[in-house]
């Protein structure tokens, strides 16, 4: 904006107020284009919010076109504080009594007491080796230094402590990484000079826990019967001994039987449907927003593109639809899926439990399909896709969008640099104009003079 051009004679002319009009007036073509984009714009982000809204949905049906995710157990235990489970994929309906007759126990084995912890040297030099892992000491070590030097080597199968047992009396204690008769270990002290260090030698080989004696905690494998079938494991966590379960065992009872129950869990399957119905709800009030905005002639809206039509009737038909190869429940309508009169979805939950409870094979195949035909939300999943993949219905429509802003940016900057050109040019001749006036002025202003 140029500083104000202004005549003082009798005609008083703002030169500045009459170019600020005039451009005003030439910019309208740009402001137009400015506004468009402008609008291009926010269609670009109601498109990409769609995108979100239906990749949500996607997922969703996903999960319901999975007819492993679909089967769903909830495993029970009778006593948790002994035995605990969960559930997961490939779990088989049943019940099993479980014995925990022993615990995997991880190796403890602890040194005889040093009278200080941190000032006392227990040796100058030599080695001490736990498993595989040799420590090489360089000089004088304490207890404490010792332990650091367990700790800091990664192929220890042993972690180090420094525990005080009483008064001026400290252990070292080496407890195994894992717990499990294999994972036990045996140590070779072969440091030289200092105090010492000793540990209890049961049989006098010169290796340190090879006997059960020699440790304060044996390694152990847990020992159980499940069913009575022995089962034995070197963890207290179990993914094996029950079918699709994990059994973690906190508390051994031979006396004691804990009874682990696994069954259908409808609860769980309904609440992934309800997810869906969630997602789907949310897709159509984003859908009815904007068409109800395109309706009132808001430019930013998506409401008249055809891909917000497609998407909508796609996804109608598959809801609707016969599902093949479902024989038991052709409509998902059968199970409990429902549209309101305002197009939203809605889960009967007494049709759907019934289904689930009467049919759940069949319920399945509705879902999942039958490993030839892909179920329901099988071919809801592949629409979706079809919509929200990069190379998708929506990214294509993105593709447009960004194209025409592109090309609009140029025709902007173009416009942009028209009208700078223009407005210097009506700046140079308003210039004119003014030094042309302001002479004419000067002139009547000597004639007067003359005249008096």
């Amino acid at each position: 904006m140029s500083s104000g051009i202004t005549f003082s004679g009798f005609n008083n002319i703002d030169w500045s107020m009459i170019l600020n009009a005039v451009m005003t007036q030439e910019s309208q073509p740009l402001y137009s284009l400015q506004s468009q984009q402008t609008s291009l714009k926010s269609k670009q982000t109601n498109l990409t919010s769609l995108t979100t809204k239906l990749g949500t949905l996607e997922s969703a049906a996903s999960v319901l076109s999975n007819s492993a995710r679909i089967n769903t157990f909830a495993a029970t235990s009778s006593d948790t504080a002994a035995v605990g489970v969960a559930s997961g994929s490939g779990a088989m309906e049943g019940r099993y009594e479980i014995v925990v007759n022993q615990l995997a126990r991880a190796q403890v084995t602890a040194s005889a007491t040093t009278a200080d912890a941190d000032t006392t040297v227990i040796a100058s030099g030599g080695t001490f080796t736990i498993g595989g892992a040799t420590i090489t000491l360089a000089g004088d070590t304490t207890l404490r230094g010792l332990a650091e030097q367990i700790n800091a080597a990664t192929d220890s199968p042993a972690r180090a402590a420094v525990v005080q047992s009483g008064p001026g009396a400290f252990r070292l204690v080496l407890t195994a990484r894992d717990t499990g008769a294999a994972n036990g270990f045996t140590i070779t002290n072969g440091m030289t000079g200092g105090a010492g260090l000793a540990f209890t030698d049961t049989d006098g080989n010169g290796v340190i826990g090879d006997s059960v004696e020699d440790n304060a905690v044996a390694a152990m494998d847990a020992d159980l019967l499940v069913n009575n079938i022995a089962v034995t494991s070197a963890s207290n966590t179990l993914t094996e001994a029950v079918p699709g379960t994990t059994l973690t065992l906190y508390r051994q009872d031979p006396t004691k039987t804990v009874v682990v129950d696994v069954a259908t869990d409808t609860s769980a399957l309904k609440k992934k449907v309800e997810d869906y119905v969630t997602a789907y709800n949310a897709v159509v009030d984003f859908m009815s927003a904007q068409t109800t905005a395109a309706a009132k002639g808001d430019a930013t809206s998506i409401g008249h593109d055809p891909v917000l039509r497609q998407a909508r009737n796609a996804l109608r038909s598959g809801m609707t639809g016969a599902v093949a190869g479902s024989t038991d429940f052709p409509y998902l309508s059968q199970v409990g899926l429902e549209f309101t009169r305002t197009g939203k979805l809605l889960l009967d939950s007494t049709k759907f439990d019934d289904a689930f409870q009467d049919n759940p094979e069949g319920l399945t195949r509705l879902f999942a399909g039958n490993g030839t035909d892909v179920g329901a939300f099988g071919a809801i999943k592949a629409t979706l896709t079809s919509f929200t993949t990069v190379d998708g219905l929506l990214g294509s429509a993105q593709d447009k969008l960004k194209e025409r802003i592109a090309r609009m940016d140029t025709q902007i900057l173009n416009l942009q640099d028209r009208l700078a050109v223009r407005r210097a040019a009506l700046q140079k001749e308003y210039l004119a104009a003014e030094t042309a006036m302001s002479q004419l002025t000067n002139q009547s202003g000597a004639l007067a003079n003359l005249s008096a």
